[in-house]
């Protein structure tokens, strides 16, 4: 049985954070602002396998009110959804994403998240694509406000 999933995220944009996506440390002026990491990439992907799998999203696996997670790496984090997907007799067949941001230019760091997103979720880069757009200036995303990310997973019921 496939069985698929979306998943969706947003972060805003402020000073004297880090700017994490896909795991990878991007130079910037900004960072996204979240109880973990705020990998916005990385949630909306885990959003979406969870989805998929029909087991809730990451609120529910990784609450912001559990002080276990404050600045915790998504990748990490990722890795479980991954373990979980396991234990419920999942495995990932593929994942396709979206980056929203007009800044910075992510092109250069795309091939990075896509190694980090497979080796975090045992799968081969081909498995795993990851795209970024502007919005043209339009939209917080757009006026630097903050990023957003769109995902969809593709999973496949080991047992039926």
């Amino acid at each position: 049985m496939i069985r698929s999933g979306i998943g969706y995220d947003v972060h805003r944009l402020v000073p004297e954070r880090k700017l994490i996506l896909g795991g990878v440390e991007i130079p910037y002026t900004l960072g996204l602002d979240g109880h973990s990491d705020a990998d916005v990439l990385l949630h909306a992907i885990k959003d979406a396998l969870l989805g998929a799998a029909g087991l809730g999203d990451i609120g529910r696996h990784f609450p912001d009110t559990d002080g276990r997670y404050k600045g915790i790496s998504s990748l990490k984090l990722l890795v479980e959804v991954g373990a979980i997907l396991n234990r419920h007799g999942y495995c990932v067949n593929n994942i396709d994403a979206t980056i929203v941001a007009q800044k910075p230019k992510l092109a250069p760091y795309i091939a990075q998240m896509n190694q980090n997103i497979a080796e975090a979720l045992q799968l081969t880069v081909g498995q795993v694509n990851v795209k970024a757009t502007t919005t043209e200036g339009l939209g917080f995303a757009g006026q630097g406000q903050g990023m957003a990310a769109y995902a969809t997973a593709s999973i496949t019921a080991a047992k039926v």
